[in-house]
């Protein structure tokens, strides 16, 4: 009676390490927790020509027909955009590259909504996206770019691109799970 006493409970020891280990891993009460953030999205102007000014403290300056002009206030400008397709869970959403006014270039997620995970990153990819399950592991054997944790799973969203960052490299965005080498969603972008 005492030997099988003492496996039951070297079972029940046994299974309660498997389980903490599997909610460690897996974290699977972040798939009923929505974590919604909702940051400012820059400007953007109608066109590029209309972005480019002289500081706004400069005088009016005579256009050709004599007629003065104001000067226009730069304003930010679209580099590129794309929109969120779903790969291992479902995604949707629109992505903008934007260059500020200051040169520095920003990727926004605007209402993005997708399901929340553990370690999901925001990564600017070299691949193109592919629709359907062969396009969850794509990204993961392409050269990419961290921006970083992201920073909820519904909402507007801002990350800084570093400078010196050729755009030209990266084809997509794709909100890539490091823990498990899956993508939730991807967008391929038009520049």
């Amino acid at each position: 009676m005492g030997r099988k006493r003492a496996w039951v409970i070297a079972a029940a020891a046994g299974a309660a390490v498997v389980l903490a280990i599997g909610l460690a891993l897996f974290k699977p009460w972040l798939l009923f927790v929505d974590v919604r953030v909702d940051e400012a999205i820059p400007t953007v102007a109608a066109s590029p020509e209309h972005a480019t000014s002289s500081p706004s403290a400069s005088p009016a300056v005579p256009s050709p027909s004599g007629a003065r002009t104001e000067d226009v206030p730069a304003r930010a400008v679209q580099l590129a955009e794309g929109s969120l397709i779903s790969h291992e869970h479902a995604t949707s959403g629109t992505v903008r590259i934007i260059e500020q006014p200051d040169g520095t270039r920003v990727l926004t997620l605007e209402n993005l909504d997708t399901s929340n995970g553990p370690d999901v990153h925001v990564w600017l990819s070299a691949a193109d996206v592919v629709e359907g399950t062969g396009g969850w592991f794509t990204a993961g054997s392409a050269a990419h770019l961290d921006l970083g944790l992201i920073k909820g799973n519904q909402g507007n969203q801002v990350y800084r691109i570093p400078d010196g960052v050729d755009l030209s490299k990266y084809r997509s965005v794709d909100l890539w799970c490091v823990q498990f080498a899956v993508s939730f969603g991807a967008a391929q972008l038009r520049f």
